[in-house]
């Protein structure tokens, strides 16, 4: 079925195969910067938002996509039952995928920041998971974390669940949970690497972007799919 979710996975989806964040598609197909962002995807009243005919047409252009390739993205996101996809690209799913059966551990995020939970490498160890069905592939570094509180409105809700891996490589304008050494953790946008730092922009507008030294980070997990 095509629904709301699924186009706007599908561009989502797009963006990511071509190294791009939503804003940057936006651009390259010559539209508002703005266009995709998930503050447009919505009115104020909470009505949805659809992209227009038009938009899609450009992008396809831009990126030399066709609009069956499109449809199929946009189907594999309206496919999965229990999450929706974000970023949903080639290396996360692909046409051989089963839709179902995986089990991935599952977490609360405040429970993240206590110890005993990760190894080293950020990877899930211990005891205290619960598990939840993933509709995508799973290796060892793919784990859930349970949304909680307002923080990260409007995108992420109390009860949300995103799943994420600490071994998928995490690009500008990709959304990731950062886990600092004093135990905090936060899921925020990627917005510049450098030697020394992380640049990290916040969902809500009422958080502003931080900058966290690397030697204060445990460790970063680009976010694969995230509930809806």
């Amino acid at each position: 079925m095509w629904n709301h979710e699924a186009v706007w996975g599908a561009i989502d989806a797009l963006a990511a195969r071509h190294d791009l964040s939503p804003s940057g598609l936006a651009k390259k197909a010559g539209l508002d910067p703005t266009a995709f962002n998930p503050s447009k995807r919505h009115g104020q009243d909470g009505r949805p938002r659809w992209p227009s005919t038009e938009s899609i047409a450009k992008v396809l252009a831009a990126t030399g996509e066709s609009l069956e390739g499109f449809v199929r993205l946009s189907r594999r996101v309206s496919g999965s039952t229990a999450l929706s996809a974000y970023p949903l690209d080639e290396d996360t799913l692909n046409e051989d995928t089963p839709g179902a059966g995986h089990v991935v551990p599952v977490l609360g995020m405040a429970e993240a920041g206590a110890g005993g939970f990760f190894d080293d490498g950020g990877f899930p160890a211990g005891h205290g998971w619960d598990e939840i069905a993933f509709p995508g592939p799973v290796d060892e570094s793919v784990f859930a974390l349970k949304v909680s509180g307002d923080s990260m409105l409007p995108l992420y809700r109390d009860g949300d669940v995103v799943i994420v891996s600490c071994e998928a490589q995490a690009r500008r304008g990709d959304r990731v949970v950062v886990r600092t050494t004093s135990g905090e953790v936060m899921a925020k946008t990627l917005l510049r690497r450098t030697a020394k730092a992380l640049e990290l922009g916040s969902f809500n507008a009422e958080h502003p972007a931080r900058a966290i030294a690397l030697k204060d980070i445990d460790w970063v997990a680009r976010i694969l799919w995230s509930s809806q």
